[in-house]
C-alpha cells in the first residue's frame, strides 16, 4: 500500500513538472529592452531593495530617539489586598498587634513625563537624523549601483546571442563551402583532402553554435535573476548592440562633478556630521537634565470612596560619575578618524573612477572603428579565397583560414561595442548621477 502511494506521488510530481515546463514553453517570450530591464532591477534587484530596508531602519531609529522628548503617559490601576507588618517598618503601637490588615486598596492613575531639558537626547536625535541621510545617500548608490549591473548584464546577453547570430551565419557559410569543395572534387578540381578540410571546418562550427547558444542562455538566466524575473520565463531582447558616440565631459569637471554629487562620497560626510553629533551627546552627559513629571487619579481601600490625589514634580538629573563616557568617547575618536581615512582614500578613488571611465571610453571607441575596419577586410579576403578555390587556383586552405580571420574579427568588432557601451555606463556611475543619467549615456529614446 505504502509504495503504491509513494509511486502515485512520483507519477504526480512527474506530471506537474512536465505541465510547468511545457506552460513556459508555449508561454510567449518576454520582450525586455534595456530601459525595461534596469527600470524592473530597480524594482526588485536585492541590492536597492536592501538599501531601501536600511533607510527604513535608520527612520526607525530617528523615530525611537525622537520619543526621548515627547511626553510619556502611562495609566495604571493597581489592586491591592494586603498585610503589613509595622514593626518592621519602625512602628510600634501599645496594645497592637505587629502585623495589621488584610486590606484592599484601590488605585486609578495616569503618570506623565516631560523632557524640559536633556542635550544628551537632543544631540542623539541630530545624529540621526544625519545618519539617516548617510543611508539614504547609500540608497541612491545603491540604485546607481544596479543600474551598472543590469546594464552590464544585458550587454552580456545581448553579445552572447550576437554571436550566436555570427556563429549560426558561419556555420551557413561552412556548409556551402563544403558543398563546394564537393563539387569541385566532383568536376576534378579539387581533391578529397580538400573536402575532409570543408567537413571539419564544418563539424567545428556546429560545434562553436552549439557552446555560443547555451552561453547566450546562461546570460539571459543571469539577466533575468538580476532584474527579478521568473527564470523559466522566455526571454527576447529588444536592444541589440549598436554604437551611440558620447562626448566625454572634460577631466577637470567631471572630478568636480563627482565630488559634488557622488552619493558614496557625500555618505561618508553625512557620517562624519552624525558622529559630531555623537560626540556632543556624549559630552551633554554630564549636564544637567530637568524632567516634568506627574500623576492624577483616585485611591481608597472602597469602590465606592475613592479620593482624587495627584502630584507634579521637576526633578533636576545631573550625572556626578560615568566612567561609561570615557570608553564612549574613545569609541566615537576612533570612528572620526575612519571617517576621516575613508573621506581621504575615497577622493582619490573618485578621481581614479574618473580616468579609468574616460581611458575606457576612448579606446573603446577607437577599437570599433578599428575592429569593423577588420571586419570588412576579414570579409573581402574570405570572398577573395573562395573564389580563388572556386576557380582552381588554390586549395580551401585559404579559404578556411580566411573564415577563422572573418570570425575573430566579427567577433572583435561585437566585443569592442559591448565595451564601448560598458564604458559609457561605468563613466555614468563614476560621475555620480548614475539615474539621471544613464539614458542620455546610453542612448536610450
Amino acid at each position: 500500500m505504502i509504495a503504491k502511494t509513494l509511486k502515485l506521488l512520483a507519477v504526480s510530481l512527474l506530471l506537474g513538472m512536465a505541465g510547468r515546463q511545457a506552460a513556459a514553453q508555449d508561454s510567449p517570450p518576454l520582450a525586455l529592452s534595456l530601459d525595461q530591464a534596469i527600470t524592473r532591477g530597480l524594482d526588485n534587484n536585492l541590492n536597492a531593495l536592501l538599501a531601501r530596508a536600511r533607510v527604513d531602519e535608520a527612520e526607525g531609529t530617528r523615530e525611537r530617539r525622537l520619543s526621548s522628548y515627547l511626553p510619556h503617559l502611562r495609566i495604571e490601576t493597581p489592586f491591592a489586598w494586603q498585610t503589613r507588618n509595622l514593626r518592621a517598618q519602625g512602628i510600634s503601637l501599645p496594645n497592637s498587634p505587629a502585623v495589621v490588615g488584610p486590606f484592599t486598596s484601590y488605585d486609578f492613575r495616569i503618570y506623565g513625563e516631560q523632557s524640559i531639558l536633556d542635550l544628551q537626547s537632543y544631540h542623539a536625535i541630530k545624529a540621526s537624523e544625519k545618519e539617516k541621510q548617510a543611508r539614504q545617500e547609500d540608497y541612491r548608490d545603491a540604485r546607481g549601483g544596479v543600474i551598472r549591473l543590469v546594464t552590464v548584464q544585458y550587454l552580456n546577453a545581448a553579445y552572447a546571442e550576437a554571436r550566436v547570430a555570427t556563429a549560426r551565419s558561419r556555420v551557413q557559410t561552412s556548409e556551402a563551402l563544403e558543398k563546394l569543395a564537393r563539387d569541385q572534387r566532383a568536376v576534378g578540381v579539387a581533391d578529397g583532402l580538400d573536402v575532409l578540410r570543408a567537413q571539419v571546418q564544418l563539424a567545428n562550427d556546429r560545434q562553436n553554435l552549439l557552446v555560443t547558444a547555451n552561453n547566450a542562455q546562461l546570460a539571459l538566466l543571469a539577466l533575468a535573476r538580476s532584474v527579478g524575473i521568473d527564470l523559466g520565463t522566455p526571454i527576447t531582447l529588444t536592444d541589440k548592440l549598436s554604437f551611440r558616440k558620447l562626448e566625454p565631459p572634460q577631466i577637470e569637471q567631471g572630478i568636480q562633478a563627482a565630488l559634488e554629487s557622488r552619493p558614496d562620497y557625500r555618505s561618508l560626510f553625512s557620517q562624519r556630521a552624525s558622529l559630531e553629533e555623537q560626540v556632543k551627546a556624549s559630552r551633554s552627559r554630564y549636564l544637567p537634565r530637568i524632567v516634568l513629571s506627574g500623576n492624577y487619579g483616585t485611591s481608597g481601600q472602597e469602590m465606592s470612596n475613592l479620593d482624587p490625589t495627584g502630584m507634579l514634580q521637576v526633578n533636576l538629573v545631573l550625572n556626578l560619575f560615568d566612567y561609561d563616557r570615557k570608553g564612549e568617547r574613545l569609541e566615537l575618536d576612533s570612528r572620526l578618524e575612519r571617517n576621516r581615512l575613508q573621506i581621504a582614500d575615497l577622493k582619490l578613488g573618485v578621481e581614479q573612477d574618473i580616468r579609468e571611465a574616460l581611458l575606457n571610453l576612448n579606446s573603446a571607441t577607437d577599437q570599433v572603428a578599428t575592429a569593423r575596419e577588420g571586419a570588412q577586410l576579414a570579409e573581402r579576403e574570405l570572398q577573395y579565397a573562395g573564389d580563388r578555390f572556386r576557380n582552381g587556383i588554390a586549395n580551401n586552405i585559404e579559404v578556411v583560414t580566411a573564415q577563422d580571420a572573418l570570425a575573430r574579427a566579427r567577433d572583435n568588432e561585437l566585443n569592442a561595442l559591448a565595451q564601448h557601451a560598458e564604458a559609457k555606463i561605468a563613466l555614468a556611475r563614476a560621475l555620480g548621477d548614475t539615474e539621471k543619467v544613464y539614458r542620455l549615456f546610453l542612448g536610450i529614446e
